[in-house]
């Protein structure tokens, strides 16, 4: 299945908040909020749809595919530790997300676009791979053209009260990025439920 483009909105309505995909609430999204605060639905939810919900919540937040998320949860199951959270760990330390949690893109779609334009650096040297994954010590900076950093600006002024995680680094006057560790499970900036990502596929083995 290709990547979604289709309304925000409806997404946002089906899943909630996903901060990744857009920034923008639709107006009877705190009416929702209200009904959710009143508890429990009556009736018990399949745990099949609760699976799913969440697998489909980390897709669109990071703007996967369904094969691309397929392939994490595989590399996760391979590597040492818990696999949900090794899950979110890769999804994590994408150029991608960490552009957009510094506040140098205003979604991670945006994030998308830059790097896919060229106009971003790590380690000095242009990646035009949004999935590349960061390491310790990378630093993202913009491209020395006056173009990127124009562009890089603007979301950095549009962003001066978004919090930068502490596994990232801003200077914004430099317009750089520093990523100081791998991010922890506290760390990640969507509301998920990753164990539930990693029943939904493996009862699809």
């Amino acid at each position: 299945m290709s990547r979604y483009r289709g309304p925000c909105f409806k997404k946002i309505r089906q899943l909630g908040d996903l901060p990744g995909l857009t920034t923008k609430r639709p107006k009877d999204q705190k009416d929702k909020d209200k009904d959710d605060q009143k508890g429990p639905r009556p009736w018990e939810e399949p745990i099949y749809r609760i699976r799913l919900h969440e697998k489909q919540k980390l897709r669109f937040h990071y703007g996967l595919t369904d094969r691309q998320l397929l392939n994490y949860v595989r590399i996760a199951g391979k590597a040492k530790g818990p696999t949900g959270q090794v899950l979110l760990q890769l999804l994590e330390m994408r150029l991608d997300n960490i552009l957009f949690r510094l506040g140098m893109a205003r979604t991670i779609p945006g994030a998308r676009q830059l790097v896919n334009h060229r106009h971003i650096l790590v380690n000095g040297r242009i990646v035009d791979i949004p999935s590349y994954r960061c390491k310790p010590l990378d630093t993202i900076t913009a491209k020395d053209g006056g173009k990127s950093k124009v562009l890089i600006q603007n979301y950095l002024e549009s962003s001066k009260d978004k919090e930068v995680p502490e596994h990232l680094t801003l200077d914004r006057v430099h317009y750089k990025g520093l990523v100081n560790y791998i991010i922890d499970r506290h760390g990640v900036g969507l509301e998920i439920n990753e164990s539930r990502v990693v029943e939904y596929y493996s009862r699809q083995a």
